[in-house]
């Protein structure tokens, strides 16, 4: 008998936000964050793993049956890497004792299902619906910690509330379309993936890349974390992408935007997750039954293994103006908020290496710019107004990051024009 239950998904209060994953920032000072980043000293893995080219690197040259799916060339471009299988297998042994599993994603809008005709159909819920088919006695738990038109920068911050606390056995990390900035977004992934893979479940984690119309996709970043840490790594972009841009498969096929798939596009997603799936589990004899702990030296600094969001009633503030409320835009995901209408200040002393601010984007004209200040002197500005946007959208702003912890005194105001203008802050990231 097959029992499944959800025990996290993706908000419908959401799915407007879901429309565009890949935000512009605001245009303000360029953030301590990038230059610390920009200077640090990434280390390579003692042994990094070696990818071989894919057997039909060849350019496509016929066109695409979308009815036959994922193509055997097709296959063969995103499998960018096996990855060690230990992790995967111990999971699947353990479903196949009837024990319960957890499996979860995390992501941006395309992992949430934006523009999939139904949730069912978009490529986490075909993941998860590999594990019940082919455990039906094994209850399934699955996460879905997908929020559009996020990154891994709040990714890292959100993920231990968000999917840790259900104790994942495996977990796909989706972050290679909303994740923008090579320096400052090579260090969220990685301590992304890194605090996944450390969570004393021993997850398994795959790495899944998707791709922008244009190619557009942080991939190759990405892939640099998932090579030093020998992961599962599967590329929607290397199913696509060299048919679009050879002209065998039309884009409009596969997404009806620059970015989403349709139903079609996450089905080749679905399948190409299936049949690794299906490799790994056809071969589970093979595989060693030791899982070790995780102990692999970060392949960057990790600035952001201790990230955690604060809110109203985990975070001492002094209020002037601003007032503790409820999130109307994210409801499920961050209850929380702090709300100027018309203008305010709130201020904090904290002990942290990083800093960040989680804010809210609106439509309506009433939002304005306001200045982060740390230790009295001005590190950020952040702009809550989005008049004629597509919608009402949570935007992260990196403030500092510093290569030791220290106390420090953080002020958030109005900048000179705002006095009278709104701000909602929905969450503080620190580490």
């Amino acid at each position: 008998m097959k029992l499944t239950r959800i025990i996290a998904g993706a908000a419908a209060s959401v799915m407007l936000a879901a429309m565009l994953t890949a935000c512009g920032g605001d245009s303000a000072d360029t953030p301590k964050e990038t230059e610390a980043a920009a200077a640090a000293e990434t280390t390579a893995p003692a042994e990094p793993v070696v990818h071989a080219p894919p057997t039909s690197a060849a350019a496509p040259t016929e066109p695409v049956d979308i009815s036959a799916g994922v193509t055997d060339a097709m296959y063969e471009r995103a499998l960018l890497n096996e990855g060690g299988l230990e992790r995967l297998a111990a999971a699947m042994r353990k479903a196949q004792k009837g024990e319960p599993v957890t499996v979860g994603v995390i992501g941006g809008s395309i992992t949430q299902g934006s523009l999939a005709s139904n949730q069912s159909l978009c490529y986490g819920s075909l993941f998860f619906q590999w594990w019940q088919e082919k455990f039906p006695d094994c209850q399934i738990n699955t996460v879905n910690a997908g929020i559009g038109g996020t990154n891994s920068y709040l990714g890292v911050n959100r993920v231990d509330e968000q999917l840790l606390s259900y104790d994942p056995d495996v977990v796909i990390v989706e972050f290679s379309v909303n994740d923008t900035d090579k320096v400052m977004n090579k260090y969220s992934y990685d301590s992304l993936v890194r605090k996944i893979l450390s969570h004393e479940t021993n997850p398994a984690v795959m790495l899944l890349f998707t791709t922008q119309e244009d190619g557009t996709s942080l991939q190759e970043t990405h892939k640099e974390i998932g090579t030093a840490y020998d992961l599962p790594m599967l590329s929607y972009r290397e199913i696509v992408y060299p048919e679009v841009k050879a002209g065998t498969l039309d884009w409009k096929e596969i997404s009806p935007d620059n970015i989403h798939p349709n139903d079609v596009g996450h089905g080749f997603i679905g399948q190409m997750l299936s049949r690794y799936l299906d490799e790994v589990y056809d071969k589970l004899d093979t595989i060693s039954e030791e899982v070790a702990a995780f102990d692999a030296k970060a392949y960057t600094s990790d600035y952001y293994k201790n990230a955690k969001m604060y809110f109203p009633s985990t975070l001492q503030v002094t209020m002037e103006g601003f007032a503790a409320g409820s999130n109307k835009v994210y409801p499920d995901k961050f209850p929380e908020n702090w709300v100027a209408e018309a203008g305010g200040t709130m201020s904090f002393e904290t002990e942290c290496q990083t800093l960040g601010i989680f804010y809210l984007k609106t439509t309506d004209g009433k939002g304005g710019e306001y200045e982060v200040y740390v230790d009295g002197e001005r590190k950020a500005t952040i702009n809550s107004d989005f008049t004629g946007g597509w919608g009402n959208y949570g935007e992260t702003k990196p403030v500092f990051i510093d290569m030791e912890t220290a106390k420090h005194s953080v002020e958030i105001k109005p900048a000179a024009g705002s006095e009278d203008k709104a701000m909602t802050i929905l969450g503080v990231m620190l580490s």
